[in-house]
């Protein structure tokens, strides 16, 4: 049984040394960064807080005077300075799929906006047809309309056709 957990915990242990092969340092716009991954060429070795196994660069590495580029870093373009390509891939599609539901919910208040617009022409159309039109109270009875809650409907039926069926306000074009 103690020979099992010796075993078990020799396993776990080794598991964790895999992850102490990580990278930090300061990018340049003076954020820290943690990689598996070694720093890119244009990040001065000062900045390059650790390398992997865990251990701090040294003082003498870090305050080593910095001598001219080496050739690799002087070929590689300057547009790829601190880029990370999958996240600004990742900032694009996230911009398009906000953009896709801008438009959308502009679709959808156009869309809505027209059947209010119908809906308040039809009943205008009803309420103005001379047709005996009945109404239920609020006990639930049900009566005739009268000329007064006749106009009050027709020009509530207006004020929606007036809003709905003109151009779209200046807030959702």
């Amino acid at each position: 049984m103690n020979i099992t957990k010796i075993a078990l915990f020799a396993a776990i242990s080794c598991c964790s040394v895999s992850a102490m092969a990580q990278w930090q340092w300061i990018d340049g716009q003076g954020r820290k960064v943690f990689s598996d991954r070694a720093p890119p060429a244009e990040i001065p070795a000062k900045n390059v807080l650790r390398s992997p196994g865990g251990a701090s660069l040294s003082k003498a590495t870090v305050a080593a005077p910095e001598a001219a580029p080496a050739p690799a870093v002087l070929a590689k373009p300057v547009a790829d300075k601190g880029i990370d390509k999958g996240l600004e891939e990742q900032k694009r599609k996230q911009e398009e799929q906000e953009a896709a539901k801008t438009q959308a919910e502009k679709v959808k208040k156009e869309k809505a906006r027209f059947e209010n617009c119908n809906r308040a022409k039809q009943a205008k159309a009803t309420l103005t047809s001379g047709r005996m039109l009945s109404n239920v109270n609020a006990n639930g009875e049900r009566g005739f309309m009268d000329e007064a809650s006749r106009e009050t409907e027709v020009k509530r039926a207006d004020s929606v056709i007036a809003s709905e069926c003109g151009p779209a306000p200046e807030g959702d074009q």
